[in-house]
């Protein structure tokens, strides 16, 4: 069983940055892939950024590529995303998820979801 914190949201101008972290609970968070998604006012959830169990591997959505970066600390059990030249399309709630092995992603459902942190970008 693994449960995931998610915390780092808040409201922030166009072009500006925010880092969002998600702990960890359990000592197998290292056998975990963990991604990172978001969910828009009437819109599906959708995925964001990904990053295998090692942290060697990362994967993004073709609308965050070169301004988000996902990352993890497996000794602090937390994964990160750093979100910089922020827009509004990026508003949405920010949702955590593991997957143990591969990294969870559209095609690779999520084992463990996080409770989700309010992200809102102002034009």
């Amino acid at each position: 069983q693994v449960q995931l914190v998610d915390s780092g949201g808040g409201l922030v101008q166009a072009g500006g940055s925010l880092r969002l972290s998600c702990a960890a609970s359990g000592r197998t968070f290292s056998s975990y892939g963990m991604g990172w998604f978001r969910q828009a006012p009437g819109k599906e959830r959708q995925f964001v950024a990904g990053i295998s169990w090692g942290g060697s591997s990362t994967f993004y959505a073709d609308s965050v590529k070169g301004r988000f970066t996902i990352s993890r600390d497996n000794a602090k059990n937390t994964v990160y995303l750093q979100m910089n030249s922020l827009k509004p399309e990026d508003t949405g709630v920010y949702y955590c998820a593991a997957r143990r092995g591969t990294f969870p992603s559209t095609s690779s459902h999520p084992d463990y979801w996080g409770q989700g942190t309010q992200v809102t970008v102002s034009s």
